[in-house]
């Protein structure tokens, strides 16, 4: 057997011994089902409300009978490793980009591919995992990685932040801007016009402070709720990615559960799912206002922003790099009505 294989497996074995895929806490009147929920984002955040949103409903809708513990804030791991984790049974949940889960099953990172979808809309009825492209990929990453995504809601649309106006593609020349450290990201960014740096969300504030990057690029919702105003003096409403949050589940532990407890797993997730895509879509115009409050300059279409240009620049390199490997997908997505 292969040293990678090998270790991969007494990984599995030391995870489901030491911490549990989902122990049953045993005692004399119910048994309770334990999970842990590690994740990168503040509690306070939309991606860490919803996390807490998850484990709550699902410990009301099992009576108690699940309990759903939440580790923020890169806890348990960066990006990748929290992914990992899923899929080797450190943990029994976690969520992520479409990209991160791709470093599991590569075709998912086509879900985070720049200006994708029509609109909100478009992406949400993708993501659905009653879609037919979401029950392909669903059914490839189960026998892949033994992972499942329980569901997906609207993270929100990424824009480029910078210390300096930008307009147009050929403004980024030399700078140095965070990329997701995935392929699909670090096209994105390239493809901008930028130099792409791989920076894990851990590290992006003191990236930003030192000055590894001049820039980034995330949701309002990110900007607003990690303080990246206070490192970044503007905002460019380059919509460029249309973001789907992927809440995974290993397969062991949704495999373990008796039919009734995952019923009452799939109803908390068509709940948060609703709950966290409408807050993030009714905040998205205010938190921009809210950044030109905290004195952030948010640089739009009607300001000169030649949005067109983005995604021709963008769009071009994506079929040159991902095409061949991503079409027939592009065009089921594109399908989606």
């Amino acid at each position: 057997m292969p040293k990678s294989a090998t270790k991969r497996s007494l990984i599995k074995f030391a995870a489901t011994a030491a911490f549990g895929l989902a122990l049953p806490a045993m005692g004399w009147a119910q048994k309770t089902i334990e999970m842990r929920y590690g994740h990168m984002n503040p509690p306070t955040s939309a991606a860490g409300m919803q996390a807490q949103w998850l484990a709550d409903a699902i410990a009301k809708n099992s009576s108690g009978q699940i309990k759903v513990t939440v580790y923020p804030s890169s806890q348990l791991g960066k990006l990748q490793e929290l992914a990992e984790a899923v899929s080797t049974g450190t943990i029994a949940l976690s969520h992520n980009t479409a990209a991160g889960i791709g470093s599991l099953y590569p075709p998912f990172a086509a879900l985070d591919t720049p200006y994708l979808y029509r609109d909100v809309d478009h992406l949400m009825k993708v993501v659905d995992v009653n879609s037919p492209v979401m029950k392909k990929l669903n059914d490839g990453l189960i026998a892949a990685a033994g992972v499942r995504v329980l569901y997906a809601y609207y993270f929100g649309t990424r824009q480029l932040t910078d210390n300096k106006a930008v307009y147009q593609p050929s403004d980024l020349a030399g700078q140095k801007i965070r990329a997701i450290p995935f392929p699909i990201y670090m096209t994105a960014v390239q493809g901008m016009g930028a130099t792409p740096v791989p920076v894990d969300w851990s590290e992006v504030p003191t990236a930003l402070a030192t000055g590894v990057v001049n820039g980034q690029e995330n949701p309002s919702n990110v900007v607003l709720s990690s303080k990246l105003y206070e490192s970044q003096s503007h905002m460019m409403l380059t919509g460029h990615i249309m973001n789907a949050q992927m809440i995974v589940i290993n397969e062991k532990v949704w495999k373990g559960l008796s039919p009734t407890q995952r019923d009452a797993v799939t109803k908390a997730a068509a709940e948060v799912r609703a709950r966290a895509t409408t807050m993030v879509q009714q905040q998205e115009s205010e938190e921009v206002a809210k950044l030109r409050e905290l004195k952030m300059k948010v640089i739009g279409p009607a300001d000169g922003l030649k949005v067109d240009a983005f995604r021709s620049s963008v769009s071009r390199l994506v079929q040159e790099k991902f095409g061949t490997q991503y079409g027939e997908l592009y065009k089921e997505i594109a399908a989606v009505k």
